[in-house]
């Protein structure tokens, strides 16, 4: 992030997104084909919350491109067999409905392949209905196949970031699947940005900007498992349907980077045998919308349990085990997100003082030296934003903090004195 980045953002007293009314009758994102800086993207797509298409350009390095996929363009079962084999993997069953999701067994990788083979030799079709790996945390299974890089401008990744650091989970994923399989109606987790590159194949995405979903909903209020179902044309069960704009409708190309905004649902067909990855990762830019999300999910936690509020004398933490249940984080957990990617931003911006980078992990190391101090103090000040809402929050409040390593005002306080600490050094404002 440049000065001038940085300087528009310190000036913002919230993340300004104006109306996405544009996208109500366009089909059509910005298409980048050139290089772009990443204050650039971080300006134009990441705070307004606006998505865009990458050409294949961003892609044509990576590894997979060239070894999962055979010179016509199609899945290279061969090559992929000899990596991953008896591996374990999730796969859905697109035929089938599980609530608004489909069901997902594992299986060994080379049975998959096997059955995509003769799924493809069948004219795309199979008794066992069209099934979809998909959800492998291909990366985090086999790092040392080095297969692709994260763009730059989707590095500042909190998600993986503390996910990494608990050393649990982390929210890379590799999908692979014929024509025709797809993916139900849906936000991503946690309502954080994602990001999609085609190894090979093609995609149809579905998006509706945010709001756009509510009229999407049915008389219980639950949201459609298929957006293009026509069901939903039945006034009676989805009585505001007709309000709802057309979906932006995008055609992903092979080697093509899609950047999906938060709060943005969308569905997905694949058009051809598809292999794709796909990143959800949060940043300074979306905190905000996460922790907006965290709340209106409480908040529906606390309705329907609300005749047990005086009953109980433990409510308030009942609802946070229901919301962690449904949702997979809880207010404690996030103010512990918030805590490690402040101390990882305050711990580099004193080693930029001392010249001293020998307490990092090299990967965030390098990541947090790429975005420089800017971006640093920008995140610095973001956590420190969203610190400020959680002490006001009457949740929270009513919550046990003694579980907390560091409490939220000793960590706002630290996030102050690091930012004026490095203004006095004049390093924020170095050329």
């Amino acid at each position: 992030m440049d000065r001038e980045a940085y300087r528009y953002c310190s000036s913002l007293v919230s993340i300004p997104r104006q109306s996405y009314e544009q996208f109500w009758s366009s089909h059509f994102v910005d298409y980048i084909d050139k290089d772009i800086t990443y204050s650039k993207f971080f300006k134009k797509y990441l705070l307004p919350n606006r998505p865009c298409m990458f050409s294949k350009k961003f892609t044509e390095n990576w590894k997979c491109r060239q070894q999962w996929v055979t010179e016509e363009g199609k899945p290279s079962f061969q090559k992929l067999l000899q990596d991953f084999d008896e591996t374990p993997v999730p796969v859905a069953n697109c035929n089938s409905k599980e609530y608004n999701a489909n069901p997902k067994q594992v299986m060994q990788f080379k049975e998959f392949i096997h059955y995509w083979k003769e799924y493809v030799q069948n004219g795309h079709s199979s008794r066992k209905g069209c099934l979809y790996l998909k959800d492998w945390h291909m990366a985090r299974d086999f790092p040392e196949h080095d297969v692709y890089s994260t763009p730059v401008f989707f590095s500042s990744d909190w998600l993986n970031e503390y996910w990494d650091t608990l050393e649990v989970d982390d929210y890379r994923f590799v999908y692979m699947g014929p024509k025709g399989s797809w993916t139900p109606f849906h936000a991503d987790v946690f309502r954080s940005y994602s990001w999609s590159a085609n190894i090979c194949g093609r995609k149809k995405w579905l998006l509706y900007p945010p709001g756009q979903e509510d009229f999407l909903r049915d008389t219980h209020g639950n949201l459609p498992y298929d957006v293009t179902s026509a069901e939903l044309r039945d006034s009676g069960l989805f009585p505001h349907f007709e309000e709802a704009c057309q979906p932006l409708e995008i055609i992903q190309e092979a080697g093509e980077i899609i950047f999906v905004p938060s709060g943005w649902h969308h569905q997905v067909y694949n058009l051809e045998d598809t292999i794709s990855i796909n990143h959800n990762w949060l940043n300074g830019c979306n905190i905000d919308i996460m922790w907006q999300f965290l709340q209106n999910e409480l908040s529906s936690v606390q309705k329907e349990i609300d005749e047990w509020r005086n009953t109980m004398d433990s409510w308030h933490q009942h609802c946070q085990v229901i919301m962690k249940a449904c949702s997979g984080i809880d207010y404690m957990e996030f103010a512990s997100f918030l805590k490690i990617i402040a101390e990882n931003r305050m711990a580099f911006l004193n080693a930029c003082s001392s010249g001293d980078s020998s307490d990092y992990a090299r990967p965030l190391s390098e990541t947090l030296t790429t975005l420089g101090p800017y971006h640093a103090a920008f995140d610095l000040q973001r956590v420190a934003n969203i610190i400020e809402c959680l002490l006001c929050n009457e949740d929270f409040k009513q919550l046990d903090h003694s579980t907390l390593t560091l409490q939220p005002e000793t960590m706002l306080q630290q996030i102050q004195d690091t930012i004026q600490s490095t203004r006095g050094q004049h390093l924020l404002y170095q050329e």
